[in-house]
């Protein structure tokens, strides 16, 4: 897998920018960022009373600074009869450290295409006679020892069942197939019909010629057209090329599943990738509490 350099990041939309800032300064209290820990570790919320016995401060000080929080998002207040229970916003859960990764350039504001998609790089749909190129290629990638756990190619047949059509791509130039992509149900149950597990892998000869971004170009605008409204995939974490390239293409980090297993002996932490289809993003922005 490959990536070229990030393309030049463009200006953030005015209204991100005025979002951001607001949130940012009203974690800029220290007593309110050890509110918001306090009421995002307990899973039920916790009441002003607890909060304020918990942090060792007045009920008023505790009043105001939950007031702040709840104003931006960060928290949601509700009425127990005489008691006000204070929970977490969980879109904030993704929607604050999504906020960070925007403003220090690691994602766009909003999916999209990747730039920059090299010419002379043709991208068509898998055939029969590229599953030789296809297989090749995947164990290339496999002997990295930082794409997959895996070791070895399935058999065609399997890989076949399990990719769908319509979703099977691959890149040529000067008549040689130099990389491929696929998108394969994440599930198979009917409401995660919608959501795809991708793959992309390049020829190794050819990594830093933006193969991988015409490829993801591909993946992403037919996946858009076909109405999946997720993709998702695992990066390990030292494949910084194959992150670099996956937020390109307005991919999204989700989290780190440290440890997830084990490759040649060593352990490796994965870092869980998503993107959503337009229309259908997760907005780094305040819920209405």
């Amino acid at each position: 897998m490959t990536a070229g350099a990030l393309a030049q990041p463009d200006l953030l939309p005015t209204d991100d920018v005025a979002r951001f800032a607001e949130s940012f300064a009203c974690l800029a209290d220290p007593t309110r960022v050890r509110l918001l820990h306090a009421v995002a570790t307990a899973p039920a919320g916790r009441t002003v009373g607890e909060l304020t016995e918990r942090l060792g401060i007045s009920q008023s000080t505790c009043s105001h600074h939950v007031r702040k929080l709840a104003e931006i998002g960060f928290v949601h207040v509700d009425r127990e009869g005489p008691f006000t229970r204070v929970t977490v916003n969980e879109a904030c859960i993704i929607g604050l450290p999504h906020m960070a990764d925007v403003v220090m350039g690691a994602l766009a504001t909003r999916p999209r295409h990747p730039e920059d998609v090299p010419a002379g790089i043709a991208v068509r749909e898998l055939r029969l006679d590229d599953w030789p190129a296809v297989r090749r290629i995947y164990q290339e990638g496999l002997d990295t020892g930082i794409a997959s756990f895996d070791t070895t190619v399935p058999p065609s047949t399997r890989l076949a069942a399990r990719w769908l059509p319509g979703h099977r791509w691959v890149a040529e130039l000067d008549g040689v197939v130099v990389g491929w992509t696929t998108v394969a149900h994440a599930s198979e149950r009917d409401p995660l019909r919608g959501v795809g597990e991708t793959s992309v892998y390049v020829d190794r000869a050819y990594w830093g010629r933006g193969i991988g971004k015409a490829l993801l170009f591909r993946q992403v605008t037919a996946a858009d057209r076909a109405g999946l409204w997720t993709l998702q995939t695992s990066v390990f974490s030292v494949n910084r090329a194959g992150l670099s390239l996956h937020h390109q293409a307005g991919y999204r980090t989700v989290g780190v599943r440290e440890k997830f297993a084990r490759r040649d002996g060593a352990w490796h932490d994965c870092i869980l990738l998503e993107r959503r289809a337009a229309g259908r993003a997760v907005p780094p922005q305040r819920s209405t509490p």
